[in-house]
């Protein structure tokens, strides 16, 4: 899962980003407003730790504007700012948890699990057809046969996965799996589908992964669906 931080001070930034790496996710780290809400707005990001407090423009901005975008991502609230009236206003803008510094780091943790189980983002696994997506193993399952995944495999088919029938573009997971910032091109999705295809195929799975060009990608289902 993949967390963005937007925080100013960049040794706290630091600090949280190696602690939750440490913690099994995947995170990014900017370190003004303007900078954080172009980030969040990718739509890659499973929550967004926010700072009010920031250059350029501040935390409720980037919240209002991130609603106003339909971006639904789960925003947690970083502030010194401990008035009833400030965190209504955090509220307001569009964060859906404050957390008022210091705070602990395990008070911080919970946070960040308890949003992520109420957008339903903790599940143990997806399912397509007769096939598994265990989430904590990396690894995909038909019946009693399985097959580990790498991080890249794992992360593009949990896309195809969330996305089922539905097409999803070589450019989004471009930008979902390698990264905005990243020198990866189209071909480089072709390759892992074609491992996945190749996985698929070797645990008797009944589903497979068709392109459809300027669409994308998408999963169709030889049994029951």
């Amino acid at each position: 899962m993949k967390i963005l931080i937007i925080e100013d001070e960049r040794t706290l930034a630091d600090s949280l980003k190696v602690m939750l790496t440490s913690k099994g996710f995947e995170t990014d780290a900017v370190y003004d407003g303007e900078s954080g809400e172009q980030y969040a707005a990718l739509d890659i990001y499973d929550l967004v730790i926010l700072d009010i407090m920031l250059p350029g423009q501040n935390g409720y901005q980037v919240a209002k504007n991130l609603r106003k975008k339909h971006i639904s991502v789960p925003i947690l609230m970083l502030t010194a700012k401990s008035d009833i009236e400030d965190k209504v206003k955090g509220l307001d803008s569009g964060a859906d948890y404050y957390l008022t510094k210091p705070f602990d780091a395990r008070e911080l943790l919970a946070c960040v699990n308890a949003l992520l189980r109420r957008q339903g983002t903790q599940v143990n696994e997806l399912v397509f057809g007769n096939t598994h997506l265990d989430l904590e193993s990396a690894a995909l399952v038909c019946g009693e046969n399985s097959v580990s995944l790498s991080a890249r495999e794992f992360e593009v088919m949990r896309l195809l996965m969330a996305s089922g029938k539905n097409h999803i573009s070589k450019e989004a997971l471009l930008t979902k799996v390698w990264g905005y910032d990243s020198n990866a091109v189209e071909n480089h999705v072709e390759v892992y589908v074609g491992f996945l295809r190749k996985k698929l195929a070797s645990i008797g799975a009944d589903i497979r992964i068709d392109a459809v060009r300027r669409l994308g990608y998408h999963l169709e289902c030889d049994g029951q669906c």
